[in-house]
């Protein structure tokens, strides 16, 4: 998997990545306790509405960055926008008003919407070949992991000599780093999109991911993982600690369980999809979450926990992990920013659903009743991808295009070409604007 770091613009890209992770986990400890030092007992319901301004930010503003992004040179942007969240990170250390967190939070949040996509679909150009492409994914999944289990240790050790406020330094370097190494390399050129409205750039991703049954099958599971993770990410220290009554630490070691099940996940993938349909691996990670779900209902001491945090790690990872190979292979290099753009939109938009579910659910009518409720959804989710997702999903389709002139360059110009019939790796786009019925 490593050996993919040889390319050197990957290897910067995935450096800026890491380093952005790390000033990012330092922030978000530092947020925590800015948010206890203005609020008291009321930080929880700060942060809570600092996480609900963050999703508000990831779904809103995504679409209409990418829109933007279409006439930047991607490398521009994702400077810009990374001198933009340093900008904040330097500016939270001197807060002194709670209003004044949700402000520069959502900023900070819209810059992330902004750079995050465009960054992702940056990677499927720069490593144009599937095997390395899968590679890099994981390692993307294996930062993410190893981000939540470290930024806290070091977080921790840096308290022991610095004040909180100064972990926002670190977070500013983080993000200038990350602008520096974007800057050393060169990104891969794309022809110049036609030109359309604010509207019609705005949507198009939306437009691509909606008519595409791979990415509708997708959508579907986004849900079953935002269904799932929501437990884990909001109940975790009440079952710990309300439910099974044990230490601060068992909180820990059960989300470093979680982890560890998300970084197995990950370093396997690249061999398991070299075997498997992507299909296959993705609705059994899906699967895997809605057992884990049902398993955690009878639920009764530290060890099941454990163990069915791990498993929920594994199908976590392994469910959502190659959804970047579904957009690559769903879009055209000038629609990918858009398309990744719709996918980050709508796979926040489903935690913003799960997120205060879990929370009320386990805190009306109990853990259980979020277990199964919660797992309810996930496996309704995990059967409408199924019936979105064919079993049967070349990458080439024979179609017609019975409106296109004679001569056109892109009947004459494709491989297969019988009349206005031929077939070729398929995409929504303005040529191909519905996805063919079979034998249509």
């Amino acid at each position: 998997m490593l050996d993919i770091l040889a390319h050197r613009t990957y290897r910067h890209l995935f450096a800026a990545q890491v380093i952005a992770l790390i000033g990012t986990g330092l922030a978000t400890v530092a947020l925590g306790l800015l948010a206890f030092d203005l609020a008291g007992d009321n930080a929880g319901m700060v942060l809570g509405t600092a996480l609900a301004v963050k999703m508000i930010a990831y779904v809103g503003v995504a679409p209409v960055a990418a829109a933007f992004a279409e006439r930047l040179p991607r490398r521009t942007m994702l400077v810009a926008l990374d001198l933009v969240r340093a900008g904040v990170a330097l500016a939270l250390p001197f807060v002194s008003q709670v209003w004044e967190i949700y402000v520069l939070i959502f900023v900070l949040q819209a810059a992330s919407a902004g750079f995050t996509p465009t960054f992702q679909a940056t990677i499927p150009d720069v490593l144009p070949l599937e095997a390395d492409y899968t590679k890099a994914l994981s390692l993307s999944r294996l930062a993410y992991d190893m981000e939540t289990l470290l930024s806290p240790i070091l977080a921790a050790a840096l308290l022991t000599v610095i004040g909180f406020q100064d972990l926002f330094v670190g977070t500013v370097v983080g993000f200038l780093a990350s602008a520096v190494l974007v800057m050393s390399v060169v990104l891969p050129l794309h022809p110049a999109p036609q030109r359309r409205s604010i509207y019609d750039r705005t949507t198009s991703g939306l437009r691509i991911y909606l008519a595409t049954p791979r990415l509708r099958g997708l959508l579907a599971i986004n849900a079953a993982v935002a269904a799932a993770g929501s437990m884990v990410f909001v109940n975790t220290v009440v079952i710990v600690q309300g439910g099974l009554g044990l230490a601060q630490s068992a909180v820990a070691l059960a989300l470093a369980s979680f982890g560890a099940g998300s970084m197995l996940a990950a370093l396997a993938l690249p061999s398991l999809l070299g075997k498997l349909s992507d299909r296959n691996v993705m609705l059994g990670g899906g699967g895997l979450l809605v057992v884990g779900m049902f398993a955690a209902i009878p639920m009764t001491g530290q060890g099941p926990l454990l163990v069915l945090w791990f498993l929920l790690g594994l199908g976590y990872a392994t469910a959502q992990t190659p959804s970047g190979r579904l957009l690559r292979r769903s879009s055209n290099p000038q629609d990918r920013p858009a398309l990744f753009a719709a996918q980050f939109a709508l796979s926040h938009a489903a935690w913003l659903l799960f997120y205060p579910l879990a929370g009320w659910l386990g805190s009306r009518h109990g853990i259980a009743v979020a277990f199964g409720v919660l797992g309810c959804a996930a496996g309704l989710a995990i059967g409408l991808a199924l019936m979105a997702w064919p079993s049967l999903d070349p990458e080439s389709i024979e179609h017609g295009h019975p409106n296109l002139p004679a001569g056109h360059p892109h009947a004459t110009g494709s491989t297969s070409c019988q009349g206005m019939r031929h077939s070729h790796p398929f995409v929504i786009d303005d040529l191909h604007p519905r996805w063919p019925r079979e034998g249509g």
